[in-house]
């Protein structure tokens, strides 16, 4: 399948990809004690013939973890955690980066250390519910509005985070812009009523993400940098404002200037969000000169009609690859791709539903739970 482009090779930054399929960043809530293992290192070594991956939120400090059991990488035994997952990728001749997602107000006290607090922009609550191992769903609680002095230690915590990524071993890092967490709750007017620099007119609220991305590139490399961004994204109690068009256009030209290697947009109308509109991605696409990856809900075909346009560059296949962990091979050989999501499975500890998936044998051997198209 040659005249295919999504199997092609590609450049992102300086790293020459061996072809433009994306694994997403996908939540599994594997790390126990928020530090990375050796399932997690082999649940990705089995998905490294993508292009590249990007791993699950990952928190760029205590006060960033607000989920249960997901990784951390802020200290040295998260670090030496992830060298074990980066060199399994690696070994496979695989390309990994980290995405880093502080999650703000979206956090409950009972996933955190000791020590620890819930900050966002403003002291609003975000609507709904978080998982909790000790008390099952708990309301989210009203967040720390942040000082200035939070504002500058949460930056440094972010580089710090992005400057370990690169000893664990890492080819780059993604910050997580997107789906309600920190770096969106600056974005939206939802979220961020702050009378000061960080809050107001469309600049100040994009201030936050533009000086975080600009510390990361600076500090490990412009050309090792993205970001992921979700403009009409309703996620984690975001949602429609009237700026949103006006935020975006802003907010990509000023990241072209900053030359980072990447925008991955998602979409999450497949699962049941409000489309996002076909203009704000072209509106991006023309702002911003470096790659783009586009997710949300694709198949191989339509994949490669948006590289084909030039909407995209590379294409982030999320679910797929949770269930096909030869996603890659099953696509370029046009082998039966299983649909079948254990989803009681998604958040759970342990391997069942995570690395038991099988690869592609014939259709004979496939194991008896998988379900072909």
């Amino acid at each position: 399948m040659n005249e295919y482009k999504l199997f092609t090779p590609i450049n992102v930054g300086s790293i020459l990809l061996k072809n433009r399929m994306v694994m997403s960043p996908l939540t599994r809530c594997r790390a126990i004690g928020n530090i990375p293992n050796k399932l997690m290192a082999e649940y990705y070594e089995q998905r490294s013939d993508a292009g590249m991956i990007i791993t699950e939120g990952t928190a760029p400090s205590p006060n960033g973890l607000g989920y249960a059991r997901i990784p951390g990488i802020f200290d040295n035994q998260q670090v030496e955690g992830w060298k074990i997952t980066t060199s399994a990728v690696h070994k496979n001749e695989g390309i990994i980066f980290v995405q880093l997602m502080h999650t703000g107000r979206i956090s409950n006290s009972l996933n955190m250390n000791e020590g620890t607090n819930i900050l966002a922009p403003s002291a609003i609550k975000a609507t709904g519910q978080m998982w909790t191992d000790a008390k099952m769903l708990q309301d989210y609680p009203i967040p720390k509005e942040m000082t200035e002095e939070n504002i500058v230690s949460t930056k440094n915590e972010y580089i710090i985070a992005s400057q370990n990524a690169m000893k664990a071993g890492f080819d780059g890092v993604e910050l997580h812009g997107a789906n309600g967490y920190l770096l969106e709750q600056f974005l939206s007017p939802l979220s961020n009523i702050r009378k000061d620099n960080y809050g107001g007119n469309i600049e100040n609220r994009c201030r936050f993400v533009l000086e975080v991305l600009s510390g990361v590139a600076n500090a490990i490399g412009k050309e090792k940098t993205g970001i992921r961004l979700s403009p009409y994204g309703v996620a984690n109690a975001m949602g429609y404002y009237p700026e949103i068009e006006a935020t975006y256009d802003y907010l990509s030209k000023e990241i072209n200037k900053l030359g980072i290697a990447y925008i991955h947009i998602v979409d999450h109308s497949s699962m049941g969000a409000p489309e996002v509109p076909l203009k704000i991605k072209e509106l991006i696409r023309t702002n911003f000169k470096n790659r783009i990856i586009l997710a949300g809900g694709y198949d191989k075909e339509r994949a490669e009609n948006d590289i084909e346009s030039g909407l995209g560059d590379l294409i982030s296949f999320g679910r797929p690859f949770i269930c096909n962990p030869d996603l890659v091979n099953r696509y370029k050989n046009n082998l039966p791709v299983s649909k079948e999501l254990r989803k009681d499975l998604f958040y759970t500890a342990g391997e069942k539903g995570y690395t038991d998936y099988p690869f592609y044998k014939s259709s004979n051997t496939i194991e008896k739970h998988e379900i072909l198209n």
